[in-house]
């Protein structure tokens, strides 16, 4: 028979052998990058949608809907002058013709600038196309569009705005695919002195949306459901004219982060493969001549 200390010593080293068991597996469950992101009951507030507008899991996961009645959205509690802002998205599955599922940063007023990520919905089957804007003092018109690599219904993905005094880049799971660079000195507007909001949103646009408007909102297949997760707002809060920064925003290595050699490459490979619209490269729509920027964003 064993002794009792030998049996406790065989109990220790069990519970000891599960317990490793338990913290090995969930370091497996819980991927590198998917960390909880910020409350979206306590970040946001409902702007649109008569209770379309959810937050489930205790804020942590935001789904919108729309139906034939109406669509919904949300806007930030705060406004921010530059920052790196993430979202996760999951877009509506099957038959989402018709339908825009967007996440972007917009300041207020006629002459407002606004930085664009829009998903377009499309017939079951074909692919979704991401369109980007940069709109300055109230104007925009600088579209570029994308496929995407992956099927973004099937799984949560990672788009990101990254917005510095140096340039507007946009990241789909760490991927850069577009860039907007300060070229202010040379007389081209650019987004640095109005305060923005982050909005989302999902809406019907079957006027434009798909194929310019000739497939419409099937809404048989209604209602339709967007989620987000893993909001992070990296940013300069601006409150009362001043800037959460101060002095120390040099201090942030995403307040002057630019394009390294890599990042470039990647970039080239995503508007090679991916791009499927350029308004650089318009003929058609700027027969005298392209955007000044055109030349400096390319």
């Amino acid at each position: 028979m064993a002794s009792s200390s030998t049996c406790c010593s065989n109990s220790y080293y069990t519970f000891l052998s599960l317990f490793v068991r338990v913290i090995l597996l969930f370091s497996c469950l819980v991927k590198p990058g998917l960390a909880a992101g910020s409350n979206f009951n306590q970040e946001f507030d409902v702007y649109w949608g008569d209770g379309r507008a959810k937050y489930l899991n205790n804020g942590q996961l935001l789904t919108l809907t729309l139906d034939k009645t109406s669509g919904s959205g949300i806007v930030s509690k705060k406004e921010y002058l530059f920052g790196r802002i993430d979202m996760q998205l999951k877009l509506v599955p099957g038959n989402s013709a018709g339908t825009v599922t967007t996440y972007y940063l917009s300041s207020q007023g006629s002459n407002h600038d606004e930085i664009d990520l829009e998903f377009l919905g499309n017939l079951s089957g074909d692919p979704y196309i991401l369109h980007t804007n940069v709109y300055t003092q109230g104007q925009g018109g600088r579209e570029q569009q994308f496929y995407l690599w992956f099927d973004p219904t099937a799984n949560f993905h990672t788009y990101s705005i990254l917005w510095n005094p140096l340039s507007i880049i946009f990241y789909v799971d760490g991927t850069p695919i577009r860039v907007f660079r300060n070229s202010a000195s040379k007389g081209i507007p650019y987004p640095n002195n109005q305060p923005m909001k982050v909005y989302a949103s999902l809406w019907d646009a079957e006027d434009w949306a798909t194929r310019g408007g000739l497939v419409k909102t099937d809404w048989s297949q209604a209602p339709f459901n967007a989620s987000f997760r893993n909001y992070k707002a990296n940013a300069c809060v601006w409150a009362n004219g001043k800037s959460s920064c101060g002095t120390n925003s040099t201090k942030m290595p995403w307040f002057s982060q630019e394009l390294d050699s890599t990042s470039e490459a990647r970039l080239h490979w995503a508007q090679k493969n991916y791009m499927i619209y350029n308004y650089c490269a318009d003929t058609r729509r700027f027969p005298q001549g392209f955007p000044p920027e055109c030349t400096i964003n390319t």
